[in-house]
């Protein structure tokens, strides 16, 4: 895979590492990007096309897919970090409904042109899957019940030809982690060890100092063996279109 000439969908792209993602594509020589927002967005480059997307939205998720058509890598980035102790069920049911259900939605409606290009799913996760940081613990669950379903659709679409790929991040310093009290990568150099780990084939990404000393353990550990030990039990699907 690589990004050249290639027709990129970000949702989240209006700050942070969605917005580094877009500029990051654009000086890969990506062909499209379309820069999925739930405000109005701007953008001096013409490669660039603003997307209203909601990604708890299913009406703004088929009509982006609508309007889109053809897709080569989808990169779910969209996301929001509450701070909680888990007292108030709106909270998590509104963390899991975009963190967990917006990465869901926005990945069958774009499957089809996916399948399609023999393109990428790229899901920005975070560490906090393989274990809670307890101020943040509804954005934990939500980050690890989305890992889930990226190892899941993993399995599944392998014989479509689609990959998917895991960002397991580390703290960025975005808006999201004004709060946390942590040495932070930039979302530029997140951007661009996520894209150098899609174009090298890597399922799993660990995009900064603080995750990748993590990535030995995790690529070398049971967890991962399990994953693929269970992945061989899927039948393989070939596309249809």
């Amino acid at each position: 895979m690589t990004i050249a000439g290639k027709t990129v969908l970000v949702t989240g792209a209006n700050r942070g590492i969605g917005q580094a993602l877009v500029a990051e594509a654009l000086s890969r020589g990506a062909k499209r990007v379309y820069a999925g927002t739930r405000q109005p967005l701007a953008h001096p480059d013409g490669r660039v096309t603003p997307l209203t997307l909601d990604v708890t939205s299913p009406e703004q998720i088929q009509a982006a897919a609508d309007q889109i058509g053809s897709l080569d890598i989808l990169i779910n980035n969209a996301g929001i970090q509450p701070y909680d102790d888990l007292t108030d069920r709106a909270v998590l049911d509104q963390t899991l409904a975009v963190n967990l259900f917006g990465t869901h939605g926005v990945t069958q409606a774009f499957l089809p042109a996916l399948t399609h290009s023999r393109g990428a799913i790229v899901n920005v996760l975070s560490v906090l899957a393989f274990a809670p940081l307890p101020v943040i613990p509804a954005y934990s669950v939500s980050k690890a019940a989305a890992f889930n379903l990226t190892q899941s659709l993993r399995a599944l679409l392998a014989g479509r030809g689609v990959t998917v790929h895991a960002v397991l991040a580390g703290p960025v310093d975005t808006d999201m982690t004004q709060g946390l009290d942590f040495p932070k990568a930039s979302p530029e150099s997140v951007a661009r060890a996520i894209f150098d780990a899609v174009e090298n084939g890597e399922e799993d990404i660990f995009p900064d100092p603080l995750s990748a000393s993590m990535a030995d353990a995790w690529h070398n550990g049971a967890a991962k063996a399990l994953e693929r030990q269970n992945a061989a039990l899927v039948q393989p699907q070939t596309a249809t279109t």
